[in-house]
């Protein structure tokens, strides 16, 4: 599946911005917020290179996090219709305009948002379209959640079979085909 740059970049956005929601299944005292707090915001717009950020403020904070959640409703939808539904919302309350650009040395690519957006209308915007492209080629099944029980970590499945079972093959799989491995040792020393 090829695609696009900037659509690439987007989906990494929207991975990550999902991956900074507190997990649902830890007990209440165990749970983490990746955007605890306006500076963590600010340092999530840097890492990912998100454009026109300008003062950023704790009513911000409350609308990425609500985009976030709206993000994490899509990875758990249950088919492509589902999906649609959930983008279509998502990225007409965002406001879209899309515009072509060729700023910061990337070659033209378009940006979903209206000029002057707040962080999280960026965020539905282009992420929300970023998702849209996944949908719009046949792809939703590549919206996935991690499968080591412990984990959960949302991911986009862009190996060329759609086999890719965990967010990382360097820490949950390893540490899963390790587990395996040290299970069938012992019961074969029984």
């Amino acid at each position: 599946m090829l695609i696009p740059h900037d659509t690439r970049i987007a989906l990494d956005t929207v991975v990550d911005l999902v991956n900074t929601a507190p997990e649902s299944e830890l007990p209440e005292s165990e749970r983490t917020d990746g955007l605890p707090d306006v500076e963590a915001l600010y340092d999530f717009a840097e890492r990912h290179l998100i454009s026109g950020v300008a003062r950023l403020a704790e009513k911000d904070l409350r609308a990425v996090r609500a985009v976030r959640a709206r993000f994490a409703e899509i990875f758990a939808a249950p088919d492509a219709r589902a999906a649609a539904d959930l983008i279509n919302r998502l990225v007409a309350a965002a406001g879209t305009t899309p515009q072509l650009t060729d700023h910061d040395g990337y070659d033209w690519h378009v940006h979903y948002f209206a000029p002057g957006a707040s962080i999280a209308d960026h965020l539905a915007a282009d992420c929300g379209m970023a998702l849209a492209f996944i949908v719009v080629t046949g792809e939703q099944e590549r919206l996935r959640r991690c499968e080591a029980p412990d984990c959960r970590h949302a991911f986009v499945d862009l190996s060329r079979n759609r086999s890719r079972r965990y967010c990382s093959s360097r820490t949950c799989g390893n540490r899963l085909h390790v587990a395996a491995y040290r299970a069938r040792r012992k019961e074969a020393a029984r």
